[in-house]
């Protein structure tokens, strides 16, 4: 019997998950996919928030505040990009200046201390393709960018590394109590056993805690489509380019990616369609139409993908953190924005809490770094030579888009929680994310994990759950 089962392998499934590492908890992370970070956590726009946007007194305010500053130090021990480039939240008229003035001072209220108005011309300055329409933004220089999947892949290994389990491909279709005894029913007849639960089913949260009999609160699918624009746009801006939030969300950003692309979007549209990740021309059309309100010159040429996120938006419009009515049955729900930025200090305090209820105590001998996959496209020609030395599988390039290495590839798969489809290895290694979108060095993946693993190039698949790649030989 496990101490805890936490449903759900999104960031904070796998950040709590890490989190309980440190009091030796007996933990088993249950993901109806093939992987961590397949839900909203690998499609959303990686913005670290300053913590200005929400409203005060809320969780959403608490736990942007405490977690904004963690992520220095917590990118460095788990070795995952983050950087801190600000962010700019645009006004286009009067009327929009006295909203900029009202998000100043809510940020104050929430306790962000590094917020600055500025006037449209100054922030052209420093940044020159911003729209001439633009009349004053609010700046705040701690806001950052991160690579979400990747926060979230770095998170689970040391978790895993700190013995927690992670069963993948299964869904839960039951929760019961019994005496001390939480049993969780999965598909395939699967079962589980536990002292607590943890909901951390994103979207599915609701449905995860009516399985249980808890019906405290309703989710409900908010979808945003997004632009992914080629590096060769990188010029366009450098800082997070925010529009004046509305009652749907943050609105359309345009925003640089950690690896050098650049994002638009997300549109706001409610949907009862939880796993409708379908782009739709309409939605893709307000993304660049409003993106071009911010910088005029974004042009869909230079698009290589487009993506839909679905975020988990809450009846009660805040987080939903807690024990529930049924007692050893614990939410964390509702998570959208500013999840990501929360996630760190959500865990930190969901762990204390959870060793609390357990009467676990926090042990001094933990496992703190995480070393991440050698980065061959980052590397200067003395690191490339002395990598290639030491391993001639990183001598040889399978992705020209993003020049990553046949090593690579395989330590992705062999390594803590590796890799077992193709967009596994993608999200760790890049492979398929450039121009060509996996169009020359997919074939050459495909075997690498047949090979590695040792299975039939027939058994590979795309995502899991029967998205096969291949279907046969000629």
């Amino acid at each position: 019997m496990k101490d805890v089962i936490i449903i759900g392998a999104g960031v904070c499934g796998c950040a709590i998950a890490d989190a309980l590492g440190e009091y030796g908890c007996n933990v088993a992370v249950v993901e109806r996919a093939s992987d961590v970070a397949c839900g909203a956590t690998k499609a959303n726009s990686g913005i670290v928030h300053g913590g200005f946007d929400a409203t005060a007194g809320t969780l959403k305010a608490k736990f942007n505040a405490l977690g904004n500053p963690m992520f220095d130090e917590l990118s460095k021990q788990l070795d995952f990009p983050f950087r801190r480039n600000g962010a700019y939240v645009l006004a286009f008229d009067r009327a929009g200046i006295d909203g900029l003035e009202a998000l100043l001072e809510r940020g104050r209220a929430n306790g962000i201390k590094d917020l600055e108005r500025v006037d449209g011309d100054t922030v052209r300055l420093r940044n020159p393709h911003v729209s001439k329409s633009v009349t004053a933004a609010l700046y705040c220089p701690s806001s950052g960018i991160v690579s979400p999947y990747e926060m979230t892949i770095a998170l689970a290994e040391r978790a895993n590394m700190r013995g927690a389990e992670f069963i993948f491909n299964t869904g839960v279709t039951a929760i019961s109590r019994r005496g001390s005894v939480m049993t969780v029913d999965c598909t395939g007849g699967k079962s589980y056993a536990a002292r607590m639960v943890i909901n951390c089913a994103g979207v599915h949260a609701d449905e995860v805690a009516a399985a249980a009999g808890v019906h405290d609160f309703t989710i409900r699918g908010r979808r945003g489509e997004y632009y992914l624009l080629d590096k060769t746009q990188s010029y366009l801006t450098d800082a997070t380019l925010f529009q004046l939030p509305t009652s749907l969300g943050k609105g359309v950003l345009v925003a640089p990616t950690v690896h050098g692309n650049v994002l638009v979007g997300p549109t706001a549209l409610d949907t009862d369609d939880k796993d409708g990740v379908a782009t739709t021309a309409a939605g893709l059309e307000e993304a660049m139409s409003k993106g071009r309100l911010s910088v005029p010159s974004i042009s869909a040429r230079s698009a290589i993908t487009q993506f839909v996120g679905v975020r988990a938006h809450c009846d009660k419009d805040d987080f939903i953190i807690g024990m529930s009515s049924l007692q050893g049955f614990y939410n964390v729900a509702g998570i959208e924005s500013p999840g990501l930025t929360s996630a760190p200090a959500i865990a930190r305090y969901v762990a204390a809490e959870v060793a609390a209820y357990l009467s676990l105590k926090r042990k001094t001998d933990f496992i703190t770094v995480r070393k991440g996959i050698p980065c061959f496209a980052a590397m200067s020609d003395e690191e490339r030579a002395e990598l290639i030395a030491s391993d001639s599988r990183y001598g040889k390039i399978v992705c020209r888009c993003e020049c990553v290495t046949e090593g690579e590839i395989i330590d992705s798969i062999m390594r803590p929680l590796g890799a077992r489809d193709i967009d596994g290895v993608k999200r760790r290694t890049r492979a398929g994310m450039g121009r060509c979108q996996s169009g020359f060095c997919s074939p050459t993946v495909i075997q690498l994990i047949a090979d590695t693993l040792g299975v039939p190039v027939q058994s590979v698949t795309k995502c899991g759950a029967g998205s096969y790649a291949v279907t046969g030989r000629i």
